[in-house]
């Protein structure tokens, strides 16, 4: 045991969910245990920290063949991989080995080739560099799982029509930032979330697919029918013919599909696992992520040590464009530098992201706080409710935080 200065104390758990948590945020914590305990066969995790003190990390429910939810249990996170790859290359950038402002081909040459030689850092990272669509580059899911070869296949890509224009790169995102990464650093984007994030925030919750052996991060299964009825022959002939729509509903469907592609969810080892994906396959516990956060919620600061300099931090914090987004059906998605705002009660002035599921990681500046919530349940039927967590997990938690920033400090017992 350990004694950890915390406003007022800690709140007694409901029944079912483990963890810790200060009594300011006993709203937080029987909304979570109310949502996570009605999901048969699935669980999560959330975790809030401010100034780098943790004032939740809480648990509950059953992550499939990884057992009962704990601690160190990881979930895919989804797109929400993209804010921690949008990290690295920022770490690089504080290093002077990127500039935002240069073309992506100054430091990637194959890159210039087909008039991508203008396009600059600053666009590939807010979603401007035309390149979204998926069919132009793959043709299945074996293209899809060579990571290589989607760096290399992006490279010798033509930009869209939409080159400038806010466009979800909802895949290619993260092969974008890893030929990026790797043509100034000689090493893969999964070595680079261990180097430039695991190791010097000192937590082990952060993986690019399957955690090394000997990691103690266990990934939990998914619950749920893992959006199979987007496979089924009716639907995956509409989205294909979808893909000359014009406007939003053809962007979405370059972007986000490709026939196949929901194979790579299939089972307790899923092959979205064996892949380099950094817009998609992030393997994080709510800890890992809430601990990434805390440093673009406190200046760049992580538990004394600077992970990102004040010049750095100032620069991804600022929004780089308030246009609809294209191919999220107009969405005002408010993008920073591989991170993005929404304009909702508790997010209006921090930035993080969000996954498909509704698993994110999220820094508030104003008041230090970060935040992180994953979980395993996928499901067509329940996608739109667990995709908005957020619209309640994020006000709960300023809320919460206001409150301990008014409560006496006391001296809790917590467990080490």
């Amino acid at each position: 045991m350990s004694n950890v200065a915390s406003p007022s104390g800690s709140v007694d758990l409901p029944a079912g969910v483990g963890g810790y948590s200060t009594a300011e945020f006993a709203p937080l914590v029987r909304t979570f245990a109310r949502v996570m305990g009605t999901r048969a066969g699935a669980g999560g995790a959330l975790a809030v920290h401010r100034h780098g003190e943790t004032l939740v990390d809480i648990w509950a429910g059953d992550a499939g063949a990884a057992g009962t939810w704990g601690p160190d249990t990881g979930s895919i996170v989804f797109s929400a991989t993209k804010g921690i790859a949008a990290t690295v290359i920022h770490r690089l950038a504080d290093r002077g080995l990127i500039d935002y402002d240069a073309p992506v081909a100054e430091f990637w040459p194959e890159f210039g080739a087909n008039g991508k030689d203008r396009i600059t850092v600053r666009q590939m990272l807010s979603h401007r560099a035309g390149l979204s669509g998926l069919p132009l580059i793959a043709r299945g899911l074996d293209d899809i799982l060579d990571h290589r070869l989607m760096e290399e296949r992006l490279a010798a890509a033509k930009p869209d029509r939409l080159l400038g224009i806010p466009t979800y790169h909802a895949l290619t995102f993260g092969w974008l930032c890893a030929g990026l990464a790797r043509a100034v650093t000689g090493r893969g984007m999964a070595e680079l979330f261990r180097t430039e994030i695991s190791e010097p925030l000192g937590t082990n919750g952060i993986h690019l697919g399957r955690p090394l052996a000997g990691s103690s991060t266990r990934v939990a299964s998914f619950a749920g029918n893992r959006l199979e009825l987007v496979g089924a022959p009716y639907a995956a002939m509409f989205l294909g013919r979808a893909y000359g729509i014009p406007g939003a509903a053809g962007a979405a469907a370059r972007a986000l599909f490709l026939p196949g592609l929901e194979v790579l969810l299939d089972g307790d080892n899923p092959p979205i696992l064996e892949t380099e994906l950094g817009a998609g396959n992030g393997v994080c516990t709510a800890s890992g992520l809430a601990t990434l956060y805390g440093a673009l919620a406190n200046e760049g600061m992580v538990n004394g040590h600077r992970f990102l300099s004040p010049k750095t931090v100032k620069a991804v914090r600022k929004v780089e464009s308030y246009r609809l987004d294209h191919a999220l059906f107009y969405i005002p998605m408010l993008w920073h530098m591989g991170y993005h705002s929404l304009p909702m009660p508790g997010a209006r002035a921090g930035l993080g992201h969000i996954g498909l599921g509704g698993s994110f990681g999220w820094a508030d500046p104003r008041s230090g706080l970060s935040v992180g919530f994953v979980h395993n349940r996928l499901g067509v039927n329940t996608l739109s409710a667990d995709q908005m967590a957020s619209a309640w997990v994020l006000p709960l938690a300023v809320r919460g935080a206001r409150a301990a920033r008014r409560a006496p400090a006391a001296i809790t017992p917590r467990a080490a």
